[in-house]
C-alpha cells in the first residue's frame, strides 16, 4: 500500500510503500490486549509484603485460661483477628512478569499499527532531527503535524538529541522501531512515524522476515 509522506512543514511531498502484512492486516484485538496486559505485567514492582501471625510482634503465651473466665478462647496475641495481629493471606513480594510468544507479540504490533492506519491516525514523516536540542524547535515541528494530543513518534534508532528536545512535553513518547509497545500505540491520539523507521518496519515485521523465521 502507498501511504502520503509529510514534511515537517505538513506539506505533502510524496509517498511511500508500507508492505500490507504490517500496515494494513487484519486486526487481532485479542492479541492487542494479551501484549498491553503482558507490558503492564512486567512493568509491576510486585514489592507489597505483609506480616503473618508468626512474623508480627507480640508473645505467644495463651492470653488467659481456655475456661473460666468468660471471655472468648484465645491462643495467643499474634492472632488476626486481633487488633495488631497478622494479616491472613496477605501479599508477599513476587514477579509479575511474564514471557509473551514471539510470534503473539509480532502480531499484535502489526495489528495495533495496522489499527492506527485505518483510523487514520498514523502518519509518516520525512526523517529529521533537532540539532539544536530546545524543546521549541521540535514544538514548532508538531505543530505542523499534530493537535496537542498523546501523541508517538516512532524513531528509527535511539536519537538521544531528538529524545531531549522533547522530554519536556508530557503529551509525547518516543520509541525506537524494533522495541515498539502496544500500550504507548493503542492509547496514543497520533502515531507520527518516521520514513525511515517504516522502511525498517516493513522489514523487521514484514513478509520477508516472516519467510526467514519459515
Amino acid at each position: 500500500m502507498e501511504a502520503k509522506v509529510f514534511s515537517i512543514k505538513g506539506e505533502e511531498i510524496k509517498t511511500i510503500n508500507l508492505d500490507d502484512a504490517v500496515f494494513n492486516c487484519e486486526v487481532s484485538e485479542g492479541t492487542i490486549y494479551y501484549a498491553i496486559n503482558n507490558e503492564l505485567a512486567n512493568m509491576r514492582v510486585g514489592t507489597a509484603s505483609t506480616k503473618g501471625r508468626a512474623e508480627v510482634r507480640g508473645s505467644g503465651a495463651k492470653p488467659w485460661s481456655q475456661k473460666g473466665m468468660g471471655r472468648a478462647r484465645a491462643g495467643h496475641r499474634r492472632s488476626p483477628i486481633w487488633v495488631h495481629g497478622g494479616v491472613v493471606f496477605g501479599p508477599k513480594p513476587r514477579d509479575y512478569s511474564y514471557k509473551m510468544p514471539k510470534t503473539m507479540k509480532q502480531s499484535a504490533m502489526k495489528s495495533v499499527l495496522s489499527l492506527k492506519n485505518k483510523n487514520n491516525s498514523l502518519k509518516v514523516v520525512e526523517d529529521f532531527t533537532i540539532e539544536s536540542g530546545k524543546t521549541k524547535d521540535i514544538v514548532s515541528i508538531l505543530k505542523n503535524l499534530v493537535k496537542d494530543e498523546r501523541t508517538v513518534l516512532i524513531l528509527k534508532d535511539n536519537d538521544n538529541i531528538i529524545k531531549r528536545a522533547g522530554r519536556n512535553i508530557p503529551w509525547l513518547s518516543f520509541l525506537s522501531y524494533n522495541r515498539l509497545r502496544a500500550h504507548d500505540l493503542f492509547y496514543g491520539k497520533n502515531i507520527l512515524l518516521m520514513e525511515s523507521a517504516a522502511l525498517k518496519l516493513n522489514d523487521f515485521y514484514g513478509k520477508k522476515q516472516q519467510g526467514a523465521a519459515e
